[in-house]
């Protein structure tokens, strides 16, 4: 596994008569050291069509210093990447090409920009000699090596001060402080390589009107499309890097898009997206695997904890544990493999050619004001029918299945509605956070039906182990009083989600 840091740090404009203030003045720094010039050589690597640029990925090989070797950065947020590193090397690493791989897919990485840079560094150190801040002078010279504008040259001089690994960023307040009182203002490109691009081979982004200005209904129902496509795209390095919560919500994503081809059929044409609906479906099937175990280990887990020690009876904790492990053993890689794998691959080229030509029928051209409603309000129809259908049952099985179904119309409606709030404003706001909150109370139910399951199924393997079974049985009880609450909680609930006004303010 590749070397991860947390790389937080801002650049700043500079020229060769820059010269860095006194930064020893700068709150809580006790010495400047200065650690002498580096030579650094980096070769950036991205595709033909820049897709890593695009995406604000950087991939490189950088000689010299002393993190030489393979550099992937993730964007986090404005200055913040996650750093990967790997050892030297002339080819690719295999765990750099994976977390790639749903950009690159079929593809080989080729560079794109060379940069050689003379890095003259210091060193910001507390009293105790504790690295604060790294501060570097960096004199540029890029040269394009493909693409238009191959050949080009360009050079500057610009700061970067990054902060230490686990420093307070509010220090780089302080020393940007210092340095705009000395003339040095925060430069206009995020990284060495976007300078690099847009000097060598200016980059003109071209934004397609539906996402820039969307006016038709097409267009509004394609940009909710198009979000849920990157989403997917740009959570699979996260998946695949185990980060928390990536999988719920590439899984939400998945579903976001397939909820999104049924309810606007008659924008997009089912012949093309029923399909593309069926792998998304079965995408959405195998990251529920490890994610479902993830939420029922949690939900037992947390009611055990919840318990006063007297009350747990014999090895509860240690059977869960075992029990968890057992039902989660190779999901990971399971992930992993379908992710490696052709199928989806093929569906990712499948989104991608989707979304370069939408198959919109002729309602996609019409306004947004009476397509839109009359969209979310035929999901919500059918959640009405299955609403009804599930409270006219007396609790039981039956019942259960039919609050479950309802619970999967409930979570259709509400997509729909958060696909049509750009459009429709305030209305359908209300409208998907009413039927949100339907969505939660039959999803407790849910889950405390499966947890349910569960515990007998534990129950059951203790008593064979010649355990008391006390703890499973009084878990048991918590999680039937937990869906009796729900159950009675319901009506009410649903009674403000089916208010009449509220979808008669969809229609206007």
């Amino acid at each position: 596994m590749a070397d991860t840091k947390r790389e937080i740090e801002r650049k700043y404009e500079a020229t060769d008569a820059t010269r860095l203030p006194d930064l020893g003045r700068v709150a809580g720094v006790g010495r400047v050291e200065k650690r002498g010039v580096t030579e650094l050589d980096a070769v950036y690597y991205d595709t033909a069509g820049l897709r890593l640029a695009a995406d604000s990925l950087t991939l490189r090989r950088r000689t010299g210093g002393a993190d030489e070797g393979w550099h992937l950065k993730f964007p986090v947020a404005t200055g913040i990447r996650d750093e990967l590193h790997e050892p030297l090397a002339d080819t690719l690493p295999r765990s750099f090409a994976a977390l790639l791989r749903s950009r690159l897919r079929h593809t080989e990485p080729i560079p794109v920009v060379r940069l050689l840079s003379s890095r003259d560094v210091r060193h910001l150190t507390d009293e105790n000699g504790t690295l604060l801040a790294e501060v570097s002078v960096d004199t540029v010279c890029a040269e394009r090596l493909a693409g238009e504008g191959t050949g080009t040259t360009a050079t500057w001089t610009e700061i970067e001060v990054e902060l230490a690994d686990d420093g307070d960023p509010a220090f780089l307040d302080a020393v940007e402080k210092r340095l705009r009182k000395a003339g040095v203002r925060p430069s206009e490109s995020s990284s060495k390589l976007a300078r690099a691009l847009a000097e060598t081979a200016p980059i003109r982004k071209e934004k397609r009107r539906t996402e820039e200005d969307p006016q038709t209904t097409g267009d509004h129902v394609l940009t909710y499309v198009h979000k849920q496509i990157r989403t997917i795209v740009d959570l699979d390095p996260a998946v695949r890097r185990d980060l928390p919560d990536s999988v719920h919500k590439m899984r939400v994503a998945t579903r976001r898009l397939r909820s999104a081809f049924k309810t606007y059929r008659r924008i997009l044409d089912r012949e093309v997206t029923d399909p593309v609906g069926a792998e998304l479906k079965w995408l959405a099937g195998e990251l529920g695997v490890d994610r479902d175990q993830e939420v029922l280990d949690q939900r037992l887990g947390e009611r055990t904890e919840a318990l006063p020690g007297t009350l747990v009876l014999g090895p509860v904790r240690g059977r869960l544990k075992v029990w968890s492990a057992a039902r989660r053993t190779g999901s990971r890689r399971r992930i992993t493999d379908v992710l490696d794998g052709k199928r989806y691959l093929a569906l990712l080229d499948t989104l991608d050619a989707l979304a370069a030509d939408p198959p919109l029928r002729p309602a996609a051209s019409r306004a947004p004001g009476k397509e839109l409603p009359r969209a979310v309000l035929k999901d919500y129809e059918k959640l009405a029918r299955r609403m009804g259908h599930a409270l006219e049952h007396p609790p039981g099985p039956e019942r259960d299945a039919a609050m479950h179904e309802a619970r999967k119309a409930a979570k259709r409606a509400r997509y729909a509605g958060d696909a049509a709030r750009p459009a429709l404003g305030k209305p359908a706001k209300r409208f998907a956070k009413r039927v949100k909150a339907v969505q939660s109370v039959l999803g407790d139910h849910q889950d405390s039906v499966v947890a349910r399951d569960a515990l007998r199924g534990l129950a059951i393997q203790a008593h064979a182990a010649g355990e008391t079974t006390f703890t499973w049985g009084l878990l048991y009880g918590h999680e039937e009083a937990t869906a009796d609450a729900r159950e009675r909680e319901l009506p009410e609930v649903w009674a403000r989600a089916s208010d009449p006004v509220l979808r008669a303010d969809l229609k206007h």
